[in-house]
């Protein structure tokens, strides 16, 4: 037996009944304590906003921005909490771990955005406080995203305490980032295909590559789907779908940025669903559709028109992007993902190169050709300060300019993504995380009470004997 033992090599342990209540514990009560320190209510959540409506000639309450943006926030909310997570359901025997350790670390990650975006964008200098309202929370949700993306490639291979340190680093780079693309560089990301999908997706990507398991073969039974799992997930993939519009509005301007901004989205995301589902059928021999490329692809129009979602690209520019990115992204699951796993050792379980990276990738680069192209006839004198901010320090930067540092943008998310992902996934490879071994992978028993199976029965009511016929056929066919 002991021989045995050292030719498999060292046991995993994925016994978590000290580590992850340790870190949940400690963590949670460092942000109570972080939150009492720096977090206050800001001016238009604080119950000195009666005053604020007088002092600044307010006449309605209706003008506070609750009422503009907590209908995008409770969008953007479903899709972090429900979208990530029931797109992930797919594996057949990794329901639990996919929505609920998306739960743990999206209520961990909204937490900790919270504090690093708020250092970054709304610290007061005067009081040291940072001061949060409703766009707060949308932001937060954002910064989330990200770590929620990575969490895609290393779906089943690692453990919720693991997962949790890739929330932990994965905000604070987010913040980071964002910081240097929108402040620093002045880029325009209303939503988020650079510091969002290709921060996330090389993040992830990089983190994955540095675990590549090379025996992750013994788990290959339970890398797969079955016929429920893949609905469930596509329960996740029309939530994404029908809030995407949200997800890309919430934080522009209000006005026509907010208005444009849904338009080009929902144009996108539609124009993807049907040349996924035109090369889907393509690729098979008998034309039969892949569930795997309509759960994802038909998607990656709206991770694509993120960034240039309030410019001015005009409806056929948005069903162009929506065409190229279905195309590219379902391409990508039928070539470069078997390509990335056999030659560079990458292991993607939900394939979040193909949606996430390569469309966020492109998606910045659009809005660089955008900006770069637009002109006062298109926008307007005001129009085209108002879309860009050239304000303040940018009142005279140039459409050519702004193009140029969208596309150094789009270069920084990259760089934060893959250097960043593989710092994170050293401090992964220590063997203190419980994480399960390459033949316990994609399993709920690693780390969730399973319940027993339920014990299924022949129908037995009267108008529904016609299926007991047909079960009774079957079982006699294949005697035969």
């Amino acid at each position: 037996m002991g021989s045995l033992c050292s030719y498999l090599g060292p046991q995993k342990n994925t016994n978590i009944r000290v580590g992850l209540p340790a870190v949940c514990f400690v963590w949670q009560i460092a942000m109570i304590v972080l939150f009492g320190v720096f977090i206050r209510y800001n001016e238009e959540a604080d119950a000195h906003w009666i005053e604020h409506r007088h002092a600044n000639n307010i006449s309605s309450d209706i003008e506070n921005d609750f009422y503009f943006r907590y209908p995008s926030f409770q969008d953007v909310h479903v899709m972090i909490f429900v979208g990530f997570g029931f797109l992930m359901t797919f594996l057949q025997r990794y329901s639990f771990g996919a929505v609920g350790f998306n739960f743990l670390i999206a209520s961990f990650g909204l937490q900790w955005a919270l504090l690093m975006q708020g250092w970054f964008h709304h610290l007061d200098p005067s009081t040291g406080k940072i001061y949060i309202g409703v766009e707060s929370l949308i932001n937060a949700d954002f910064c989330c995203a990200g770590s929620l993306i990575a969490f895609g490639a290393l779906l089943g291979k690692v453990s919720p305490v693991q997962l949790l340190v890739v929330t932990l680093f994965g905000v604070t780079l987010f913040a980071v980032e964002e910081f240097i693309i929108l402040t620093l560089l002045h880029c325009r990301d209303a939503g988020g295909s650079m510091v969002i999908h290709a921060f996330g997706g090389y993040y992830g990507l990089a983190i994955s590559w540095v675990l590549y398991r090379p025996t992750l073969y013994q788990s290959k039974r339970l890398n797969s789907s079955v016929y429920h799992s893949d609905v469930f997930a596509m329960i996740g993939t029309l939530f994404l779908w029908m809030f995407w519009p949200s997800f890309n509005s919430a934080i522009t301007d209000h006005g026509d940025g907010q208005h444009r901004a849904a338009i080009n989205t929902y144009l996108a995301l539609a124009s993807s669903v049907l040349t996924t589902v035109a090369l889907s059928s393509m690729s098979h021999k008998g034309g039969k559709l892949d569930m795997v490329h309509i759960q994802n692809a038909t998607l990656a129009g709206g991770v694509a028109m993120g960034t240039a979602a309030e410019f001015m690209i005009q409806p056929y520019g948005s069903l162009i992007v929506g065409f190229c990115c279905g195309i590219i992204s379902t391409f990508g699951y039928i070539f470069v993902s078997p390509f990335l796993e056999k030659y560079l050792k990458l292991q993607d379980t939900c394939g979040i190169h193909n949606l996430h990276a390569v469309p966020g990738m492109l998606g910045g680069f659009i809005g660089a050709i955008v900006a770069a192209a637009a002109t006062e006839s298109v926008y307007g004198a005001e129009g085209l300060i108002n879309t860009f901010d050239f304000e303040g320090a940018f009142v005279n930067r140039t459409v050519g300019t702004q193009g140029g540092f969208q596309a150094a943008g789009t270069c920084v998310a990259i760089v934060f993504g893959l250097v960043g992902g593989a710092l994170v996934g050293l401090v992964l490879k220590l063997p203190i995380w419980a994480d399960p071994a390459d033949d316990n992978c994609f399993d709920d028993e690693a780390y969730w009470e399973v319940p027993e199976e339920e014990e299924s029965f022949p129908p037995v009511l009267e108008y529904n004997n016609h299926m007991m016929n047909k079960h009774q056929d079957i079982i006699l066919s294949s005697a035969f």
